[in-house]
This record gives structure tokens, C-alpha cells and sequence, in this order.
């Protein structure tokens, strides 16, 4: 079954992606799908909409530092809407808020912010377009990279992620060993 919990729509000033349910390892491939492909078309600037989730793990943590140090490199940013204090509170602990502004009172979208919402609204009740589930091992390699990025950012999180870390490398090598390198 595909990830449902994102929708996403390009404004004039960027794409919005709205997560209507907890941002986790299930629904952060979907997430990176979405970013990339607008980075790889020119897009640079992002807005993750976290009014509707009740809270982050590390895996979709992760994953939106990678996609915020993706546009960065290209020239843009990331932001995030609407985080309640406890996934700010988990964002900045991990550092997050060196690469990613969370509601930043002066952005021009804040103007806007429920025309946008209604937007993404009205698409969820039509439907759209989602990404296929990733398979067992696309999975440990998504988190795997997710918590190595983490662990890139700071040395508080290079102790707290390296052994996870290694478990799910352990993990590949076992499974391409026994069955292979399979995507």
C-alpha cells in the first residue's frame, strides 16, 4: 500500500508539504521522493507543514536535514510550519535548527498559510499521485542514511545514532550476503 500521509503543492514561491500524521521511517521515503524531485527540476525552496503531526522520529528527522543540506547546496532552503513545542524541542536537540527554519514569523507564506492548508485539502479529498513502498532492505538503507546524517551533524549525535548505525549495516551486509544486493 502507498504512503497516503503527504500531500504536496508547487506555489509561485516553492513546494509546501503537508505530513497529516506522525512523521516516521513509514512515511519519510515519500517525503524524500517529493523533495528531490522538485531539487532535481530547479526547486529551492521548501516548506514541511507539521501542523497535523503529532510528532517526528529520527528517521524523518534525518531525512529532512538531508533534504535541507540538498537545497542548500543548490541555493535554497527549508522551513517548517506549524511544529508543535515538542517536535521543535526534538528538532533543536538534534541540531535541526541550523539547517532548517521552524516557523519563522517573518516568511512570506505565514500570509497565506491557511489558503495553503485549504489547498492541500481540497487535493487529499481528490486523491493523487503516491510513492510505491520501499522494500525491507530500500527501508534499512532510507534509515540507515537518515540517522548517518544525523550522526554528520554533531558529535552528541554521533554518540547517540552510531550504534544504530552500525546495527543496520550489520544488517545489509547480512542480507546481501545471504540473498544479494537487492534494491
Amino acid at each position: 500500500m502507498a504512503d497516503t500521509s503527504l500531500r504536496y503543492h508547487e506555489f509561485g514561491d516553492g513546494m509546501w508539504i503537508r505530513c497529516n500524521s506522525r512523521g516516521c521511517f513509514i512515511n519519510s521515503p515519500t517525503l524524500k521522493a517529493i523533495a528531490e524531485k522538485y531539487i532535481e527540476h530547479g526547486g529551492q525552496h521548501i516548506v514541511v507543514d507539521l501542523e497535523l503531526c503529532p510528532g517526528v522520529d529520527s528517521t524523518f528527522m534525518g531525512t529532512l536535514a538531508g533534504i535541507a543540506r540538498r537545497c542548500m547546496g543548490a541555493g535554497g532552503s527549508v522551513e517548517v510550519a506549524g511544529a508543535t513545542e515538542r517536535t521543535r524541542g526534538a528538532m533543536e536537540g538534534l541540531g535541526l535548527d541550523m539547517l532548517i527554519e521552524i516557523d519563522p514569523p517573518g516568511a512570506a507564506w505565514q500570509q497565506d498559510i491557511a489558503t495553503r492548508r485549504a489547498v492541500l485539502a481540497q487535493e487529499e479529498a481528490q486523491g493523487g499521485e503516491h510513492e510505491e513502498p520501499l522494500s525491507e532492505m530500500q527501508r534499512t538503507r532510507h534509515v540507515l542514511e537518515a540517522h548517518n546524517t544525523l550522526r554528520s551533524m554533531n558529535s552528541e549525535n554521533d554518540a547517540a545514532f552510531g550504534y544504530v548505525c552500525e546495527t543496520l549495516q550489520e544488517d545489509l551486509m547480512r542480507h546481501e550476503k545471504q540473498y544479494g544486493d537487492e534494491s
